[in-house]
């Protein structure tokens, strides 16, 4: 990961939760190359890519809302840990919900963390500050 930015995926249909973590990484102390996507038909098709993400590159990362159109976080998070080739990236679920069915069902489907997303903003952005320190200072991710 040396001498490259960390590739992050936010799958998230909010364009202002999307656009405080883009913009928290962006001013973090990590190099950061973030792409979103606002639902998951479009996340798979970025991990895939297929049509308009042909020459997406695979993420280090990915940051996933739950409650999204067309198709939700657990169905993206089931056919992430399914596939062989997509296994293996790190996904941190990022949502509004706390709820325990959620979480439950978020770590059966092999999770890797699960973050409910603070209402305010100062701490919704120290949220992701802190994601960034773990993850990408402390974490060993795997290679590509």
């Amino acid at each position: 990961m040396k001498g490259r930015p960390i590739q992050i995926l936010i799958v998230e249909d909010s364009p202002s939760d999307a656009f405080i973590v883009t913009e928290a990484l962006k001013h973090g102390q990590e190099p950061t190359e973030v792409f979103a996507v606002h639902d998951g038909v479009e996340a798979m098709e970025f991990l895939r890519h297929h049509g308009k993400y042909a020459d997406a590159p695979r993420p280090d990362l990915i940051l996933l809302d739950l409650n999204m159109p067309r198709k939700d976080g657990r169905e993206v998070l089931a056919e992430i840990k399914a596939d062989e080739r997509l296994k293996t990236i790190p996904v941190i679920v990022l949502t509004s919900s706390a709820a325990d069915q959620d979480v439950l069902t978020a770590y059966r489907l092999h999770a890797n963390c699960y973050l409910a997303k603070p209402a305010d903003f100062s701490k919704f952005k120290e949220m992701v500050q802190t994601v960034e320190t773990f993850w990408f200072r402390n974490v060993t991710l795997p290679p590509r």
